[in-house]
This record gives C-alpha cells, structure tokens and sequence, in this order.
C-alpha cells in the first residue's frame, strides 16, 4: 500500500491514512439517512432502493477515486442537487408535462455524460474561467439556504401560507386572511421540537469540535424519538427486519428516455450540469490546495483533472443505480485535516460506505426531525461562502444577492442561477462603458445570458 499510494513521498502512513478516512466517513454518513428521506417522499422513489444507491455509488466511486487517482476526497449524492431533484419532479405535477422520477434519473444520467464530455474536452475549464468567483459562491451560499428552508419545512418548524391559509403537518388551518407567507410551526407537534432539540445537539457538538457530529446528532435525535410518549420513531420495525441486502429493489437503469424533448426536462439536464460544474471544481480544487497538491502547480492541475474525470462518470453511474447526482463532498476535507494525503483516505471511506449497506433497517429508522436537523446544519456550512463575497461592489453584490434571494424564496435553484447570470452581464457591460474596467464579461457568459432569458420567453418560468 506504501507503494502504490505513495505514502512516504506525500509524507503519510497507513494508520493515518485509515484513521483519516474513517473521520471522512463519520462526517458524510449523514447522507445515507438524508438521501432516502429526500429522494423517497411524497412518492417519488422507494426509500430502500435509494439507501441501497447512496451507499453503492459513494462507495464504488469514492475507492475509484483513491485508486484511479490517489486523490483524497469522497464522492456520494450531493446535498442540494438531491432536493433539486425531488422539487422539480414534485412541482412538475401540477404542469402540463410532468416529469416522472424515471425521466428525472434520465436527465441525471445524460448531465452526467455531458459533464464527461465538458471534461474531456477542456470545456469545463474554461467554463470555470467565465463565471466569477462571487457568482460562484453565491450559488453555494443560496443552495445553502435552499436546503435549510427544506429542513425546516419537512420538520414543520416551518409552515407556508397560501392565500391566508396555513400548511401544517399535511393540512390546513384558517389565519383569518393574513397575509404572511411563512409562519413558525406549532410545538405542540412532538416532530417539531424534536427537531429543534436535534438542531441544538449537532451545534453543541459542533462547537466542541467532535468529528461526525452531525452523525452523532442524527443517532442520539433517533433514540429520543423512541422515548414513550415521543414515539416519532418507529423501533418495532426493527424486529424481524432483514439486514441483508436486497439488490432486487434496487432501482437499476430505470430511465424513460420517451419524453426527453419535454421542457421540464431538459431545463432540469441543464441545471444538473451547471450547478454539478461549480459545485465539484470548488471542492477539488479547495481540498487538493488544503492538501498540499498544488505546491506542484502542473501536478495539482493533472490530479484534479484526474479526478473531476472520475467524478464525471460517477454522476452517470450514480443515475444507474437509481440516485440523483454523485458529486465531491467537502467533508473530504475533515479527512484531509486529520493527515490524509492519498487514495488510501478514499479507499478506506469507500469501504465503509459498503458496509454500511448491512445497516439499512437502522439507516431507515431515522425520522424525519433528526434529517430536517442536519439539513438545517448543512446549510451552515454551505452560507460560509458568503465571506468571500464583496457586497460593496455592487456589481457583483446585485447579482451575488439575487442568485442567494431568489434560490430558497421560489423554490428554485435554477431561478437564483438565472437571474444571477443575467444580471452580472448586464451591469458589469455598463460598468465597462462607464469606464470601470474591473468587471471582464467573458463571452460564454454571453452565451449563458442569452439562453437564460431564451428560456424565460419561450419555456415560462415553471419550465
């Protein structure tokens, strides 16, 4: 393992290596709880053919990624995309062309080779080169609130109004003809002061600094849930339960290529591929530098191209096994904190993940208070990025704000992004003609502008 990893050449050991991908595993492992609540309501797909696909895709793709590149980072379904996925099959029924959980794992599969594509042939270079930084982080930042709003909504600690009407726990109540648009749940509802008490557990734990705390926070938030008279978790189903894997449900190549040409879908192809593009150089690039790889400028660049390549492939084959997009985590980097400097890192996270797939029936367990909790805390992490942005300057504060605004307040990622894009062409081109040369429009973000407003006049906001 010296050998092949290169251990003593990056300065590691096999003992820190393995301790550094277990502390990986411990910070991601969330997601093999989250991802099945996300992609296995209101009747989209089976929850248990979703565990099976989370725990296979991060464990296939992320030992890929040790081994094919000898890159220390972890891949599994990427929080936020999976939300994507989930909303927009949801408020695709109420449309004339409704997309199916088929047609969305479809639109997955084709982002994924369009992605391969961008990758081979250099385009998703110089894409990265177009955007500025500030649009970038914004998109982190609104996806970031976009899946805290989720969290608080699914947990009801946050209740929607419609036309004086309030949304709570799956009916309706009267406010008289009020109208504010979001309200604070009730506490006499056990699932909403569950999940505040979860909230307040993952952030103790995170402030002590404990590795896999938002891990630690989901379990001791489920073994509340079993006290009597909480009873929001449901602990007979683990008598009798079968923890062999079932393979049979996994929801394997199921894709409907019938309807591609349909609106809905192809706005969500291209979306999945535009916030997948960001989201995963950010994160490569980020944790190879916290790493070290770029004190070698030429080798930095080669292992990430690398690595966005397997990448690439995982986000298809992810789809395969019937989950939404397979990107890189930036929790990697707690690995990398703890010494990890080669695959060996991804390899041993890689391991876990598969044996995880023996621990269904407790994965399944969880409720939704204890997910809604960690959701609320990823999108802490993910705000973070807002530091990096110069609200001052106005010509990337106004497009920086309405990317962030306009993602979680309609609903829609691709909306933030949208406007977004529009808006920096338009004010950094008048800042240039009133002489502030700052602000270069790079011409592909000409091209982005010209399809986003297309999409808007011809396709409608709901498409």
């Amino acid at each position: 393992m010296e050998r092949f990893f290169k251990l003593k050449e990056l300065g590691s050991n096999v003992r820190t290596e393995i301790m550094a991908g277990l502390t990986t595993f411990m910070t991601m492992a969330y997601i093999l709880a989250v991802n099945p609540m996300i992609l296995g309501g209101e009747g989209l797909l089976d929850p248990y053919g979703v565990f099976l696909a989370t725990a296979l895709a991060a464990g296939i793709f992320t030992i890929a990624m040790g081994v094919f590149v000898n890159f220390p980072v972890a891949v599994a379904p990427g929080m936020g995309l999976n939300a994507f996925f989930a909303t927009t099959i949801i408020a695709s029924q109420a449309t004339d062309n409704p997309i199916s959980p088929s047609m969305g794992l479809a639109a997955v599969f084709i982002s994924g080779i369009i992605f391969l594509i961008l990758t081979l042939t250099q385009i998703r270079q110089m894409l990265i080169v177009a955007i500025p930084d500030s649009l970038k982080h914004a998109i982190t930042v609104g996806i970031g609130l976009f899946i805290a709003i989720i969290g608080l909504k699914n947990s009801g600690v946050l209740t929607v109004s419609i036309e004086g009407w309030v949304q709570s726990t799956g009916s309706f109540q009267d406010l008289g003809g009020s109208d504010t648009v979001f309200h604070m749940g009730s506490l006499e509802n056990a699932n909403v002061w569950l999940t505040l008490v979860g909230l307040a557990i993952i952030a103790v734990l995170m402030v002590l600094k404990v590795r896999g705390a938002i891990l630690f926070g989901i379990v001791l938030t489920t073994l509340i849930g079993m006290i009597p008279g909480v009873d929001v978790t449901n602990i007979d189903s683990l008598k009798g339960a079968d923890w062999t894997p079932q393979f049979d449900q996994l929801n394997f190549w199921d894709f409907d290529f019938a309807d591609l040409l349909t609106t809905g879908l192809l706005t969500a192809i291209a979306t999945f591929t535009f916030v997948e593009l960001f989201d995963t150089f950010g994160t490569l690039v980020g944790t190879a530098n916290r790493a070290g790889f770029f004190k070698n400028k030429e080798e930095g660049k080669k292992r990430v191209g690398k690595a966005m390549f397997v990448d690439a492939v995982a986000v298809s084959g992810g789809a395969m096994l019937g989950t939404s997009t397979v990107t890189a985590y930036v929790e990697s980097s707690a690995g990398i904190a703890e010494g990890g400097r080669s695959g060996l890192t991804s390899v041993t996270t890689g391991v876990f993940f598969l044996l995880a797939l023996f621990l269904a029936p407790l994965a399944l367990l969880v409720p939704s208070s204890a997910t809604s909790a960690a959701l609320i805390i990823v999108g802490v992490l993910m705000i973070q990025s807002i530091k990096e942005i110069d609200f001052s300057d106005f010509v990337v504060g106004i497009p920086a704000f309405l990317t962030i605004a306009l993602m979680p307040f309609t609903y829609n990622i691709a909306n933030g992004i949208s406007f977004g894009i529009v808006s920096y062409v338009l004010l950094a081109t008048v800042a240039n003609f009133a002489g502030n040369k700052e602000h270069k429009v790079h011409w592909l973000m000409w091209i982005l502008a010209i399809l986003v407003i297309a999409r808007y006049a011809f396709i409608g906001s709901q498409g």
